[in-house]
């Protein structure tokens, strides 16, 4: 059907088709290796060219990693075609801030003769993903990227998702792109050389899309929250596996895979987590600030817009008892916070829209913030984050400044 436009000419709307492939494995590179070798497809009559990209805290800590994939070309050699030697880059938000990488990314995709029917292969966590997968997208206009996360963060959110990015200008994500990976291989494998401070970050971001869509999700998350501090596998591998769902049911079925639309509700709480990130020079992990931002929204929408109390106790209860710490000394700053707000609002364009929550299950658009409200939202918020304290945060950012730096995270 043609759509008469208020300008010349017609408006002819069209969906493309696109396919999310998403496979959990336990063995990735040993007994279910076919699985990858399943989803790289030969071009025609020739085999697929295929780069791997690893992350180097997971290359330090699987020094076997480059043997394992280039063991795993050479038994697949009639179907895959190794494209130069296995690739690492810096790991973390570091990776994702000198746009100098970026640069040296293409030049390795040209110098191989990458073209768009061969596969960018990365390993690595949430951050590794971003800029790889955004070197990919940009590449030719798209090169295939199969993703292996490495971390709890990555298997439960980010890489099952569909954006790409690197930090530009002091502010997140400002330089990015929308792109289908060709497939995801959550492997629980390239979860256990992973730090306990890393290995719950990904859950914060399951407590958020359980709050979001599914409250019978939330509950078992509460339930089993010692478990998966515990990192039992019997409780962590089957949330993971359900945030990762979920996430994926957002993007393929909510009919905004790419957010035109107003509102991003999988950001919950993420305007402040985003700004807090930028705020300690990326100290704060990922999944550390979203359990801040989503603890501050959570008691913003009990003061502001009817969430019974019980429900936001019961958000910061389960925060807690994974162990995140919701005190950290950046969230006195409120100046630079609440600009994070202006930001937000930006990277989206349009008005400013936030997702809060009026029940578990039941989110609701704003489009302002009352500033006082917030406030004491935030004063509660560093209240119970004082009575409920580890420390973790205050010590990390201690230990960052002295010069520490971050543990490796693979």
């Amino acid at each position: 059907m043609t759509h008469q436009n208020d300008l010349d000419g017609t408006s002819v709307p069209f969906a493309p088709s696109f396919v999310h492939r998403l496979h959990f494995t336990s063995d990735v590179f040993g007994a279910d290796r076919d699985v990858l070798a399943r989803v790289l497809e030969p071009s025609g009559d020739r085999p697929a060219k295929v780069q791997f990209w690893a992350d180097e805290h997971v290359d330090r800590a699987r020094p076997d990693l480059r043997r394992k994939l280039r063991a795993f070309a050479d038994e697949h050699a009639d179907r895959i075609e190794l494209a130069g030697n296995v690739q690492v880059v810096e790991g973390g938000e570091a990776v994702k801030n000198d746009i100098h990488i970026l640069e040296r990314m293409l030049k390795v995709f040209h110098a191989a003769g990458l073209d768009r029917r061969s596969y960018v292969v990365v390993i690595g966590g949430g951050a590794v993903l971003d800029a790889v997968g955004f070197a990919a997208a940009i590449a030719h206009r798209g090169i295939r990227l199969v993703r292996l996360p490495s971390t709890t963060l990555a298997q439960a959110d980010s890489g099952v998702g569909v954006k790409n990015g690197v930090n530009l200008f002091g502010k997140k994500n400002w330089l990015g792109s929308f792109a289908v990976p060709w497939a995801v291989i959550n492997d629980a494998s390239l979860l256990e050389t992973l730090p306990d401070r890393d290995f719950i970050c990904g859950f914060s971001e399951a407590v958020k899309v359980s709050l979001l869509k599914d409250p019978a999700m939330f509950a078992e998350l509460c339930r089993t929250a010692g478990q998966i501090r515990r990192r039992e596998p019997a409780a962590t591998l089957p949330m993971i596996a359900a945030s990762a769902e979920a996430h994926r049911r957002h993007i393929t079925r909510n009919g905004d895979p790419f957010e035109s639309l107003e509102a991003r509700p999988l950001d919950f709480g993420h305007w402040s987590a985003h700004k807090l990130e930028a705020m300690t020079d990326f100290r704060l992990r990922h999944g550390e600030a979203v359990a801040i931002g989503v603890a501050l929204d959570t008691i913003y929408s009990s003061m502001a817009l009817g969430l019974p109390a019980e429900d936001a106790d019961r958000v910061l209860r389960c925060l807690v008892d994974l162990g995140f710490d919701l005190a950290h000394p950046a969230l006195s700053d409120t100046r630079p916070l609440f600009e994070g707000l202006e930001e937000f609002r930006q990277h989206l364009g349009g008005r400013l829209t936030l997702t809060m929550l009026r029940r578990v299950g039941d989110p609701v658009d704003v489009h302002e913030v009352d500033d006082a409200t917030m406030r004491r939202a935030i004063e509660r918020l560093q209240e119970y984050g004082a009575e409920h304290s580890s420390g973790a945060n205050e010590a990390a950012e201690t230990a960052s400044r002295a010069g520490a730096g971050d543990p490796a995270r693979a």
